[in-house]
């Protein structure tokens, strides 16, 4: 009696722990997307007459007055003295900007 017994507690245990391997049917729950993590450190933003002639492929459009919008005016690459306004100061070769 007890081999009968156990027998059949050993016979619901195992059809109990069975799984099925069939796909679910019908909509799946949408997988959510993991966020992009912050980079580790950011690199300076390098400006200048130096670094924008390289980037720009044609360095001496930089020399010509009517080339074209892209390639920068010359606001962008003279420094001004903060105490005279409208009194500039020089050119900025490199401009690291943190």
């Amino acid at each position: 009696m007890k081999t009968l017994m156990i027998s059949v507690l050993a016979a619901l245990a195992t059809t109990a722990s069975a799984q099925t391997l069939r796909a679910p049917i019908g909509p799946q729950k949408p997988v959510r997307a993991m966020p992009t993590p912050p980079p580790v450190s950011l690199r300076p933003e390098v400006q200048g007459v130096v670094p924008r002639a390289f980037r720009g492929g044609n360095p001496l459009q930089m020399l010509n007055p009517g080339a074209p919008a892209r390639y920068g005016t010359w606001v962008d690459s003279t420094s001004f003295d903060p105490n005279i306004p409208g009194k500039w100061k020089g050119i900025k070769l490199f401009e690291i900007i943190f």
